[in-house]
């Protein structure tokens, strides 16, 4: 992996995962997948690789449509809402009630221990992001290393929701008719 920069949050990897987690929440979903990432990849427009996919005819606002309808909205306030319940208004009830922050999920504590194997705090809350999304990061980084990049740009993250075959990303871009074999060998190009 020497050689190698932005895979732990920093350059386009990073970038990338916070993109995804943004169009993660921006969709009320609660974890961050390969079709989220690929929503941040279509969300630069000014980015080479994102106009490989808009050329070909999938655009930010497409995928998203996509994603929505294989996932659905990512909560019911919709529906709580055409019964005439406002969730923020519930949320903003309980806050300032119980105070902020009383609605979200709680951390549990890890059980005590002793001696060599005591541990110093609260357990780490569950990562966001899906098996597919890791490894999504993971493919990123050796379609990196393959085509002997020196970092992880924009269209090695695409390469690698590409490459993760039962990812909701990659069933966008087919569900959209699009060839992964042509986008890819596009995304490559551009990559050169």
């Amino acid at each position: 992996m020497s050689g190698v920069r932005a895979f732990h949050g920093s350059g386009a990897t990073g970038r990338g995962r916070r993109a995804g987690g943004e169009e993660a929440r921006g969709l009320r979903h609660g974890h961050v997948g390969p079709e989220h990432l690929l929503l941040a990849v279509l969300a630069r427009p000014d980015d080479p690789v994102a106009a490989v996919l808009t050329g070909m005819g999938l655009d930010h606002g497409a995928a998203r449509r996509a994603v929505v309808r294989l996932l659905g909205p990512g909560d019911d306030a919709e529906a709580l809402a055409s019964i005439g319940v406002d969730l923020e208004a519930v949320r903003a009830a309980v806050e300032s009630a119980f105070g902020e922050g009383a609605l979200d999920p709680v951390v549990d504590e890890e059980p005590g221990r002793r001696g060599w194997f005591r541990s110093g705090g609260p357990k780490p809350a569950r990562s966001p992001y899906s098996p597919g999304a890791k490894k999504v990061l993971e493919l990123s980084l050796r379609e990196s290393l393959r085509l002997k990049s020196g970092e992880i740009a924009v269209g090695h993250l695409l390469l690698g929701v590409l490459r993760v075959e039962d990812g909701l990303g990659l069933r966008v871009v087919t569900d959209h008719g699009l060839d992964p074999v042509a986008v890819r060998q596009a995304v490559e190009a551009k990559l050169s």
